[in-house]
């Protein structure tokens, strides 16, 4: 029952917001009564800590295993490119929910989402610079291709229902998230490997 109830909530947060969402819509949603789920949370912020703090763990392990794989320059960054667009499709929630704690400053309920988030922006930024230094990258602001690259993927997936309308299309269907995919991976790889650096991996990240 309490992990029926911390996914309730996350759907729930996730699209009507903290202030939007009462203990009432998540127990109705799971078919129990307030006083059931307030014996496994004490409280609508004890309940939303849980999600957020579940959710960043997940996050957190994903990331680690990535960047934790042996490899360099536009291998590493693919694959940590792919693991991140695959994060968020498998993971529309939490999509949702992080986009509305960066929007309202990623404070909430003592939630510190930057104090999480910046170590591993600063580790990025300063293993880009190293193989910009190194030549497998172009010389470019590392912080602004982090940053393009988190838009990229997550505002992707927030707002497709939104894309849906523009494309005509589904934006969420295989066929469709595989073009995408392959669509961030080509544009990074311009933006980033110099002419006649082509590993092998390269091409095929790109094709897969």
């Amino acid at each position: 029952m309490r992990d029926q109830i911390l996914d309730e909530a996350t759907e729930l947060f996730a699209r009507q917001g903290y202030d939007g969402t009462s203990l009432n819509d998540i127990a109705a949603g799971v078919g129990i009564k307030r006083p059931s789920l307030l014996h496994h949370f004490p409280s609508k912020d004890a309940l939303y800590g849980e999600v957020f703090e579940k959710m960043l763990s997940e996050w957190l392990e994903r990331v680690e295993e990535t960047i934790s794989t042996p490899g360099s320059g536009w291998e590493r960054f693919s694959a940590v490119l792919t693991s991140g667009f695959d994060l968020f499709v498998d993971n529309p929630s939490y999509v949702r929910l992080m986009r509305r704690e960066a929007l309202e400053g990623g404070d909430r309920l003592g939630i510190d989402l930057i104090g999480v988030v910046t170590p591993l922006f600063d580790a990025a930024v300063d293993w880009l610079e190293e193989e910009m230094s190194a030549g497998r990258f172009r010389s470019v602001d590392a912080r602004h291709i982090l940053i393009t690259a988190y838009a990229s993927l997550l505002g992707y997936v927030s707002d497709a229902p939104f894309i849906n309308g523009l494309m005509n299309d589904d934006a969420l269907a295989p066929a469709t998230l595989a073009a995408r995919r392959k669509h961030v991976l080509d544009l990074f790889h311009r933006a980033l490997v110099p002419e006649g650096v082509t590993p092998t991996s390269s091409l095929t990240s790109l094709r897969s």
